[in-house]
């Protein structure tokens, strides 16, 4: 496959457990729904495993966070490009998705317990395979997938340290720390402790963002924030099915979440309502990098391409 596009360095951030309706309800042409604004930090984290989403048009809570609440990433979005049709690829909770961003499948739609050890094909091995380099900058997932396991591991902390270097791989994905993920409180300590506030989640976004644009890598970057699953809460849009799970419940997709695409190539203040999803991410970086094909799953998906324009004038990195 030939290398398209000028794009030289992939960042996909991976933050925890918000769906779009809950970030971007009322943003101004996307396809959004009101409700109350919700508690920051909200005051509990909302069942989302598979059976809770199973039945979500009647229990999740139906509450939003307001632009007030995370100001930067509506910015981005006036600036750069929201997907308000960008859907998880399974109709669950975190681990499944994580590894869906990592190796477009998913041997679960559960979080599992105890730990496995999946041999899934993998973009990481695409990677090593064709010479380009990659990193894991907190991700668990990795630890799931034998290839993966223990490789090229880094902390959530070194990325905005490469980043502000200009010394970064061909592809990284970066998680922040459970605090800062957005994830609400699991317990009563994280609640005390103000876990799950999404304002100091989303400054921890930023953060990174300024260290990729201090670190002279915006002329050639794409960057991806996402959300690894519906987190519990109610959204208005119901994702197509495309494949069931083992008991003949829905398996993919899940439910929709927020992706922001953030590149000089971006289309500026565009909202994309192409389908996409976490496998999308993936396509887009076996386009730019010219890989073939991870699986059908990626071989079937468009790779963001709506997202892009490629013979633009460079927008400027944000501010």
């Amino acid at each position: 496959m030939a290398v398209s596009t000028p794009i030289e360095h992939v960042v996909i951030v991976f933050k925890e457990n918000h769906g779009f309706d809950n970030y971007f309800g009322q943003f101004p042409g996307a396809n959004g729904m009101a409700m109350p604004r919700s508690p920051n930090p909200p005051r509990r984290d909302p069942d989302h495993r598979h059976p809770a989403w199973l039945t979500r048009a009647k229990t999740a809570p139906r509450v939003e966070f307001f632009e007030a609440d995370i100001p930067k990433y509506w910015a981005w979005a006036r600036s750069f490009t929201l997907c308000d049709s960008y859907f998880t690829d399974v109709a669950g909770p975190s681990s499944p998705n994580h590894l869906m961003v990592i190796a477009a499948d998913s041997p679960i739609i559960e979080n599992p317990h105890p730990t496995p050890l999946f041999d899934l094909p993998s973009l990481p091995a695409q990677l090593d395979k064709a010479g380009l380099s990659w990193a894991n900058y907190g991700g668990y997932a990795f630890d799931y997938i034998k290839y993966t396991n223990g490789k090229n591991k880094k902390t959530p902390d070194q990325f905005a340290v490469d980043a502000a270097a200009g010394k970064l791989p061909t592809v990284s994905w970066v998680y922040a720390d459970d605090a800062l993920s957005e994830h609400p409180a699991d317990t009563p300590v994280q609640r005390a402790a103000g876990g799950g506030n999404v304002t100091k989640g989303m400054a921890w976004t930023v953060a990174q963002v300024a260290a990729l644009v201090g670190g002279g890598l915006w002329p050639k970057l794409a960057i991806f924030v996402t959300w690894d699953d519906w987190g519990g809460w109610y959204d208005h849009v119901n994702p197509p099915e495309v494949e069931k799970w083992t008991d003949g419940t829905q398996f993919r997709y899940g439910g929709r979440v927020p992706c922001l695409v953030l590149s000089p190539y971006a289309k500026a203040g565009f909202i994309s309502h192409a389908q996409h999803s976490h496998v999308s991410l993936l396509r887009f970086c076996e386009k730019a990098f010219g890989l073939p094909s991870l699986n059908a799953r990626t071989a079937a998906d468009d790779g963001m391409a709506d997202c892009f324009n490629f013979t633009q004038k460079p927008l400027p990195p944000p501010a």
